[in-house]
């Protein structure tokens, strides 16, 4: 989670600078448009500070007090982002400007996740709202054989629990106990910010969300669709072997052996990833891996702080600088005991400078520790753009920070694993089981993909309009089912309102970063596994202990947003183009294997 973005949006106007740009001489009016930019820099830099701490306040400390406290900061903040959009806006057109005071504007006049129009009242009734749906889903709660469960108890939960009607019992309660009564507050939240979108010259939303990527909002919806082009052959296949074993293992009344798969069976609360029911996937023989991380963690005694410790060294394997005290000292590492907290995993930089932190309520178990390198990830790319302006102080798009810990995540490889001391080397997975280490990661990166585009695809329509309230959740269901091949488990109605059970939607974090840093993080595995010189199969590549790995990934991380990301992409990988290949390239051996086992079944849904 980047705060920085919504912080720098959420800045004082500089109105006597700008109410001279449609008047005065060419001259004139570039001079203005630079001072401009000068001065709400400035400002952008003291108000994000404070925004952000609040924020951490209230994400790690719910209650209604912080809330209101949010809230109204929020607003402030919101109605100073509007004016200052509004203001950069008018000096899109002048002639002459410079390259960085036009990227610097751009920035600017899209800067806003969710814009208020100037209307008076309405940044505060959005803010109110905001606030509200995202400590509804920080409180939220589902239930297992008729008890409540937090929402981080319930995620692990699902990912070990292989009986039918409690899975079916977590996945409709969370969905209907915190989805639902968001539903109202959505629609309105939608209604205020797409009047915002408009005075910002946006059509809605969603468009203005699309304009982020150094392209035209169109071209990038294109770009998108031809990427989910790319890797759809592989995901088909994946789902089709999938399937086929979850028939095995239920049966036909639990899950039938064609058409689509029933949601609570992948074991995660979204289907996104489906990595938890690997032992149910296996194949015989080669599935048996030798090892389970988790497992491991657990034998060897680490706890939520030695497995961050253990990510941290990672990166200062690569050449990167200790996190400063204050990491250690002001993360929340586990969830507190007394009182509510947002779980979700997230990275924050208060003060765009040394104060870094991570925000999780980790577990001892393989996913978590994945999550700390990736969150990492984030606190790294942070520090690394620290000395750009604050405008460019962003990854080169949202994409890129979501990579940059799961291109370290890739590296943890077996090889990995015995180079810390997690796994003996005696248990090292041989070459025969490698088609179970690809299995394994395709439950998670490959099966995600889907997701990650269906999240916004519904948003955008939503934004748009084709998607209406009255129709909320069956677009969103029916968006499920085109993408993913899955259907819930139990019937769903308009009374529903599923997609606020999955934290973004309430949260309002833009998602298609996610799908793009699934493919970019590929792209950057593989360049580094280049630049090491390695030489064998590409999944079982470590750059664990490179320095110059590590110096040439962090020159493009120093980039910030700076330059358009394809700069940033060529500087790392001599490539300017996003493509699915690298990912096709990681998984060719499973995509082979895949195709074998299910010759003869009815893939597709």
């Amino acid at each position: 989670m980047k705060l920085f973005v919504s912080a720098f949006a959420m800045a004082i106007a500089m109105p006597a600078l700008a109410q001279t740009a449609g008047t005065a001489e060419p001259a004139a009016m570039i001079e203005n448009a630079d001072a401009f930019i000068v001065a709400t820099e400035k400002e952008l830099a003291d108000f994000s500070v404070f925004n952000a701490q609040v924020s951490w306040i209230n994400n790690t400390y719910i209650t209604d007090d912080t809330d209101a406290v949010a809230a109204r900061v929020g607003a402030e903040g919101t109605e100073m982002g509007v004016r200052l959009a509004k203001e950069a806006a008018r000096f899109q057109k002048v002639p002459g400007l410079s390259f960085d005071t036009k990227r610097k504007l751009d920035f600017l006049r899209n800067g806003l996740t969710i814009p208020a129009p100037s209307t008076p009242g309405s940044a505060s009734e959005l803010n109110v709202i905001t606030t509200r749906l995202n400590s509804a889903y920080g409180r939220g709660k589902g239930m297992l054989n008729g008890q409540p469960i937090n929402g981080s108890d319930i995620e692990a939960k699902m990912g070990s629990d292989r009986n039918p009607a409690e899975l079916q019992e977590m996945w409709t309660s969370w969905h209907t106990q915190v989805g639902a009564p968001m539903r109202n507050d959505y629609a309105r939240m939608v209604e205020i910010a797409n009047k915002g979108a408009v005075e910002l010259g946006y059509s809605d939303v969603g468009a203005m969300w699309q304009s982020g990527y150094d392209m035209p909002a169109d071209d990038f919806a294109a770009l998108t669709d031809k990427l989910w082009g790319e890797v759809k052959p592989l995901y088909d296949q994946l789902h089709c072997y999938t399937r086929a074993q979850l028939n095995v293992k239920y049966g036909d009344q639990v899950q039938k052996p064609t058409g689509p798969i029933r949601a609570d069976l992948l074991g995660n609360m979204w289907a996104q990833e489906w990595g938890n029911i690997y032992d149910v996937v296996a194949p015989k023989g080669a599935g048996d891996l030798g090892f389970d991380t988790g497992e491991l963690l657990v034998e060897k005694g680490y706890d939520p702080l030695k497995m961050v410790h253990a990510g941290v060294n990672f990166y200062s394997s690569l050449g990167y600088a200790e996190p400063p005290a204050t990491f250690w000292e002001r993360s929340q590492f586990v969830k507190p005991r007394d009182r509510e907290v947002v779980c979700h995993a997230s990275a924050w930089d208060i003060d765009n400078l040394n104060d870094v932190r991570i925000k999780m309520c980790t577990k001892v178990n393989g996913d978590d520790f994945v999550t700390i390198h990736h969150e990492l990830g984030h606190n790294y790319y942070q520090r690394a753009y620290n000395k750009q302006s604050p405008l460019y102080q962003n990854g080169a798009n949202d994409g890129f920070h979501e990579a940059i810990g799961d291109t370290i995540a890739l590296s943890i490889t077996p090889q990995y694993l015995v180079q810390i001391g997690l796994l003996d080397k005696s248990r090292m997975p041989s070459a025969d089981k490698d088609i179970g280490l690809l299995l394994k990661q395709a439950m998670d990166k490959v099966a995600f993909l889907p997701f990650g585009l269906l999240v916004d695809k519904w948003r955008w329509g939503v934004f748009s309009g084709k998607i209406t309230p009255a129709n909320y959740n069956k677009a969103w269901t029916d968006l499920r089912l085109e993408y993913q091949g899955i259907t819930p488990p139990v019937m769903r109605t308009e009374a529903d309102f599923d997609p606020g059970a999955k934290y973004h939607i309430p949260g309002n974090t833009p998602y298609m970063r996610y799908f793009l840093a699934r493919l970019y993080q590929f792209q950057f595995y593989e360049a580094a596994c280049k630049q090491a010189g390695w030489r064998g199969p590409l999944h079982r590549c470590s750059f664990y202990g490179n320095k110059a790995v590590g110096a040439k990934f962090n020159a493009m991380l120093a980039m910030g947003q700076s330059k358009p990301w394809p700069d940033a992409l060529q500087a790392f990988t001599g490539t300017r183009e996003l493509s699915g290949k690298s990912m096709i390239a990681y998984f060719k051996p499973l995509m082979s294997w895949l195709q074998a086992q299910n010759k003869g079944r009815t893939c597709g849904w």
